[in-house]
Order: structure tokens, then sequence, then C-alpha cells
């Protein structure tokens, strides 16, 4: 075992070794092997290339060199071709901390059986007054980075639960198909993350409509980790056990403190209060969607464009009962 794998449990060890085919005798060599393809994009700029961030890219990709370059160089291009996004990705601006606060991301302090640490998000405590969908994707980004500087994570991964209980048409209709591109390209395609599950909970027709607008821009693994589960809550328990979810959730933890994870990352500075203009916000967040309509290209996106124009969401003429809309669209098995 090397230095940079010191901060492993001896089971995660042997669980690196064997789903992500890391071997310490080589360790060094995978990261240099890496680090040598970064001459071959001279129009990124890398802003970080140490062996221990370089490693997590590599777990993200099971050791397969180009594929962990490859997401290396998207990352920082991400973060290249959405400066605005990350000017000021501090707990402490007040976007982001008005999102932390509202839970977005909720962290669950229990992991689950395979050590991920589980983020829950309750869709509906979205408060559009005060903050915007931007908002909270930098408020999970920068959650993100926070997590993984932790190796048991960058092994194990994490799991993500998105409940939709009482999110409006209103609410829904705020998410574009160029701000839901957005978010698929920083946390699918430019994060070193490994998400393990991906689980709906109580959602309406209209995110079934969503749905339908980003699956085109979803990696086929993606995909198959995406769960359905509508009202049926015993689903979602076969895969996370009641034991370790809140009471929201149908499990046997108190209710969850949306607060939790705000105060970990702002500590003292949770209770101060700051100034936050929605209406600049969400000049920022059209210049962003009009910047994203612009810029985004086949090559990044890499999947087909065939999705649902933007605009109002439409009710499916063909009726369907509740039972129906709460079934999971992908196989538990």
């Amino acid at each position: 075992m090397t230095h940079l794998q010191a901060g492993l449990s001896p089971e995660t060890l042997e669980k690196a070794k064997a789903e992500l085919k890391e071997n310490p005798d080589t360790l060094h060599q995978d990261i240099q092997e890496v680090r040598d393809m970064i001459i071959t994009r001279p129009d990124i700029g890398f802003l970080r290339t140490d062996d221990a961030f370089i490693l997590r890219f590599l777990r993200a990709r099971k050791f397969n060199h180009f594929e962990a370059f490859r997401l290396l160089a998207q990352y920082f291009e991400y973060r290249q071709q959405n400066l605005d996004m990350f000017k000021n990705l501090k707990a402490t601006d007040p976007g982001i901390k008005q999102a932390l606060k509202d839970g977005f991301p909720g962290v669950l302090a229990n992991l689950d059986r395979y050590g991920r640490k589980i983020l829950v998000l309750f869709a509906a405590n979205w408060d559009q007054s005060r903050y915007s969908f931007v908002d909270i994707l930098r408020a999970i980004l920068l959650s993100l980075e926070s997590m993984i500087e932790d190796p048991e994570l960058q092994v194990n991964g994490f799991v993500l639960i998105i409940d939709w209980s009482n999110f409006t048409f209103k609410q829904a209709s705020k998410l574009t198909p160029s701000m839901l591109r957005l978010a698929i390209e920083g946390l699918q395609d430019s994060f070193p993350a490994r998400f393990g599950g991906i689980h709906f909970v109580n959602q309406p027709w209209y995110i079934h409509a969503l749905y339908t607008v980003i699956r085109p821009f979803l990696k086929d693994k993606t995909r198959k980790r995406i769960f359905m589960h509508g009202n049926n809550l015993n689903s979602l328990h076969q895969l996370l056990h009641p034991e370790i979810l809140p009471s929201e959730l149908g499990g046997m933890m108190p209710p969850y403190d949306m607060g939790t994870w705000a105060r970990t990352l702002l500590d003292h500075a949770y209770d101060e209060e700051a100034e936050y203009c929605p209406e600049s916000c969400t000049l920022s967040v059209q210049d962003l969607e009009r910047d994203l309509e612009k810029n985004l290209s086949p090559r990044t996106m890499k999947r087909s464009q065939s999705v649902v124009e933007p605009g109002v969401l439409k009710r499916p003429d063909r009726t369907k009962s509740d039972e129906e809309n709460t079934q999971p669209l992908l196989s538990l098995d």
C-alpha cells in the first residue's frame, strides 16, 4: 500500500483492487501516464495535476488511462466554458448559501451497505424567488468537491435520491432543457464521482416528461442507474434499507434537518445574513441560457440532439392511472 492509499480501510482497499483494478505496485505509473497526456490538450488549462488529484479520476474510470484523462480534461474544460458558474464558488456565496440552507443537497449521516454516501434533494424546497437552478447546481458541485476529498468515497461513490413531493408544475417550468443539459454535463461528464444509483420518488407526470427531454444526453450506464419509484417506497427500500433513511422517505430515522450539511460547510457563517438580489440572479441565468444555446456543440455533448423543444410542458393526451404513473421505468432486478 502506498501513501496515496493511506485513507482506505482494508475492505475498501480490496474493493478498489477487485472493482477498479487499482494496483499499488503500478499506481504512480498509472498516474504519470494520465499526466503525460496533458500535452495533447494545450487548449485547456489544467490547474491541478498532483498525484492525489489525478488518482480520483482514475478511480472514477476504473483505471482506464484514456477515459480518466478525458474526464480530467472535461472537468477543466467545463469550468473554462462556464466561468461565471465558478466565480466565488464558496459556501458563503449568497445564492449557494440559500440553496444549501434549503437542503440542496442534503447529506445523510449513514452510508448505505456498500459504503456510499447518500445525497437527498427535496425538490419542493426550491424557493425560486431567492436563488436559481444554477445556484442549486453550484451548491451540489461545491458539496461534491468537499466530499470527494475522502478517498473512501472516491472508491465507494454516491447515491442520489430526489423526492418530488409537492413539486409544482410552475417550479418544473423553470427546468429548461439548456439548464438540464448544464447539470448533466457538470455531474455526468465532468466530475470524478461514481454514482451507484439515482432514485426518483413521488414524481408527478411532468417529471416523466422532463426525463424524456434529458434522456438522449444520458450515457447508457447512467440510464440503467436511474430508478423511477413513484409512490412505491417499497421498491426504494429494496435498494436502500429504511434503517438509514429519514421518515420522509419511509425510513426509520427522524425527519431530515435541511440545515445539517449547510452547517458543516458554513460553520459559524450559517446564521449570518447576506444580501442577495434575485433580479440580478435571474438576469445571469438568462445570459447563461443564451450562452449555452450558442456554445454547446455536438462535440461537447457527444449525444443525440433529438430532444423535446423548449417550451411549456403539456400533459400527455393519453390518460394514465396514478398506479401506472408510479411504476418504475427500469427494472429493479
